[in-house]
């Protein structure tokens, strides 16, 4: 017989701080059941009673145990754990029974000693893919910050909206949450909100804002309007063979709405300015690659442009885990169809980090970084797309090639191999920082900037002189050719 929710047992895994936030949570809200232990590995804890329910462990051992249902609830409350620690903690609790597995963020959101159950969510394969996140103090890095009024382009995305998460800890005044897409931008708000409610973060004021980049007049205005301190630019048309069909959209999008909100605050007078890059942008073979090259650009140009006491600069990683439109959300969705999960070659390989991590290394490059300086995430090794697809597959408790095919289909236009994170010249040095690299500028575009976004302007914005230019895919890629020569050397690769 099923137990209503209010009965249900709940495990949790992880008897410290974060384990204890979460039973005392669960104890004052009355409706997700009731904590029938601690389960721990700590030979000091097991065998003791914290606020009366028992520590049992270690947690290998205990598991089978239990004889747990299908109903309870199995909550991983261990947040700087490694990842090789999570994935055979995952695999001892379904090994045994558990149907409802969720698990806490990472440390860097879980911050001065607070962790609440609405933080808790689903587990999935993010948590036992790549390395181990940095742990990084978000209340010391954030501390910039405080008091602040904060902007974040794009706030509906995978960047934006966790960049918005960890945000509710950093004590800004007002997080301002820009973007073009009504829903995703509703979403992040309901969360947000959602978030703060239950005691998350502190209490910034949200406001959503709904609009176009590509609006420069609208920019102008938002950006005086909101008195925004800081500004993290993450909007951008970045799905590559989508930019491929639609080159003009990224160039129109992507380079002029970031000299949009450039332009902005310059004249306004915004104290930091933090361009999200890709390493798309190092060496271009695709029309997006070369919108976020010239991205980068237009941000070293600002900060020469820049008043004392801001910022401009920009912070390049590689592919995120699980964001929106990536590899990893098109397998869980062709494994779900019963596959075959696609692979464009067997060679081909990305550099990877979760979200979380990306966004907490983003946020304290925002505070350290300098003015009209360059930074890298350093990514650790690449990982073979194909080996993932059979990580995500065996996941599932199914076997590669037996249960679910892998049908390798080829790369698709834009699209090569091995993405470089940096340039030979660009030179990459250590900071003080762990995980965030300085690059050396260069000047990687053969003509002077100005006169290159002259040259794409009739393209992209109707000029009654130039009409004939006017989405004209063919002039927009013989411009890129003739200013970006990595671009014409592009071939098939």
């Amino acid at each position: 017989m099923n137990r209503s929710k209010g009965d249900s047992r709940l495990y949790i895994i992880g008897a410290g701080f974060a384990g204890q936030m979460i039973a005392d949570d669960i104890k004052r809200k009355k409706i997700f059941g009731h904590v029938a232990a601690f389960l721990d590995d700590d030979e000091n804890l097991i065998g003791k009673q914290i606020d009366g329910v028992p520590v049992l462990g270690p947690i290998d051992n205990m598991a089978s145990l239990l004889r747990c249902s299908r109903d309870d609830t199995a909550i991983i409350a261990i947040p700087a754990a490694p990842v090789e620690r999570i994935k055979k903690i995952y695999e001892t609790l379904t090994l045994n029974g558990f149907g409802n597995i969720k698990i806490l963020p990472a440390i860097s959101q879980i911050v001065d000693g607070t962790a609440h159950l609405v933080q808790a969510r689903e587990f999935n394969i993010l948590d036992i893919l790549g390395r181990t996140p940095v742990t990084i103090p978000l209340s010391k890095s954030l501390a910039y910050l405080r008091g602040k009024r904060v902007l974040i382009t794009g706030a509906g995305g995978s960047i934006g909206s966790e960049l918005a998460r960890q945000l509710l800890s950093g004590g800004c005044e007002r997080l301002y949450l820009f973007g073009h897409g009504e829903n995703s931008i509703y979403q992040i708000d309901r969360e947000l909100r959602l978030l703060q409610a239950e005691g998350v973060g502190e209490k910034a004021t949200i406001v959503p804002i709904i609009g176009e980049l590509k609006n420069r007049e609208y920019m102008d205005y938002i950006i005086k309007k909101t008195r925004c301190d800081v500004i993290f630019h993450c909007a951008a048309y970045k799905h590559v063979p989508m930019m491929e069909e639609n080159p003009v959209a990224a160039i129109e999008n992507n380079v002029f709405g970031t000299k949009n909100i450039l332009d902005a605050a310059l004249e306004n007078k915004v104290q930091r300015f933090v361009l999200i890059s890709t390493d798309k942008a190092v060496m271009p073979v695709s029309v997006y690659g070369c919108s976020k090259m010239i991205c980068e650009k237009l941000v070293l140009d600002a900060a020469l442009k820049a008043s004392a006491k801001t910022s401009f600069m920009f912070v390049r990683f590689g592919n995120v885990l699980g964001s929106r439109g990536s590899i990893l959300p098109l397998f869980i969705e062709q494994l779900k169809n019963g596959g075959p999960l696609t692979v464009t070659t067997p060679s081909m390989e990305r550099y990877f980090m979760t979200i979380p991590e990306a966004c907490s290394l983003v946020l304290q490059t925002g505070g350290v970084g300098e003015n009209g300086h360059s930074y890298l995430l350093d990514m650790g090794e690449p990982v073979k797309i194909l080996t993932l697809a059979e990580q995500i597959i065996r996941f599932s408790g199914l076997e590669p090639y037996k249960d679910i095919d892998i049908k390798i289909i080829g790369a698709r236009k834009g699209e090569r191999d091995y993405e470089p994170l940096w340039l030979p010249e660009e030179k990459p040095s250590f900071t003080k920082y762990k995980k965030i690299l300085e690059l050396t500028n260069t000047n990687t575009i053969t003509m002077p900037l100005e006169v290159f976004l002259q040259k794409l302007s009739p393209i992209c914005i109707y000029d009654e002189s130039k009409k004939d230019y006017f989405r004209n895919q063919e002039k927009l890629i013989e411009i890129l050719d003739e200013a970006i020569p990595q671009f014409k050397n592009r071939g098939t690769k």
